[in-house]
């Protein structure tokens, strides 16, 4: 996985998007932050994969409908299982259909946003996915996760693990990821420092083999849980 940005160094960021309108906005707002910077601009999927490949920006935000190659196909080339050095990729389009999101979060995503999230949700993303974290559009995560409830053998976005291998600590912590709590929030409902969560959080990832906080909600979700006192 590419390593966070340095400390105090802008989150380099790749928009690729076939509007100009919705690129110009992006870049806008994005370079208007003063810990963003937009390094690069893609029309079409495969310009956003080489783009990508050479720029190695820390966050890639990246549209479904492209042509040449969609955002579904360039994630997966970027962030995929198969990928030596995946990329941190955001999703980000109007499209709220359960097949792209589903799509987009299996093939290595590790945020999904709607174009009507609003400028603010849009930065936070980008700051999530530089720090290794993710952000779903709360519209959509709570279907989101309900929906993948649905018992399967193995799958990327869930592996099937013991649950039994998770300390009591860690379960409270997954439950709360599922909510979709972030690690403020965590710490605060736990009474346990910022410090404290992360480090629970990094051994879940590890035991579950899972590659961010999505994987780890949904395993969650299709292990029971994903409920307020599941």
């Amino acid at each position: 996985m590419t390593s966070p940005p340095p400390s105090g160094a802008p989150i380099r960021v790749l928009i690729a998007d076939d509007q100009e309108m919705v690129r110009t906005g992006f870049r806008f707002f994005l370079d208007a932050q003063p810990d963003i910077t937009v390094v690069a601009e893609a029309a079409d999927g495969e310009e956003a994969v080489a783009l990508a490949r050479r720029e190695r920006p820390d966050v890639c935000l990246l549209d479904i409908r492209m042509p040449k190659l969609d955002g579904l196909e360039a994630t997966r080339l970027l962030a995929g299982p198969q990928v030596a050095d995946p990329m941190r990729v955001v999703v980000v389009t109007t499209f709220d259909l359960d097949e792209y999101v589903y799509g987009a979060l299996r093939g290595g995503a590790c945020g999904f946003l709607l174009k009507d999230s609003g400028p603010t949700l849009l930065a936070e993303a980008v700051r999530a996915a530089a720090a290794g974290d993710s952000l779903v559009s709360p519209s959509v995560t709570v279907r989101l996760l309900k929906h993948i409830t649905a018992p399967r053998t193995t799958t990327a976005a869930a592996p099937a693990r013991p649950e039994e291998t998770l300390t009591d600590r860690e379960l409270d912590v997954v439950r709360l990821v599922a909510l979709g709590r972030t690690n403020a929030e965590i710490a605060a409902e736990l009474y346990v420092s910022l410090s404290t969560v992360k480090t629970h959080l990094s051994s879940v990832q590890s035991k579950l083999s899972a590659r961010n906080r999505v994987e780890i909600a949904a395993w969650a979700w299709q292990h029971g849980h994903g409920r307020p006192g599941g």
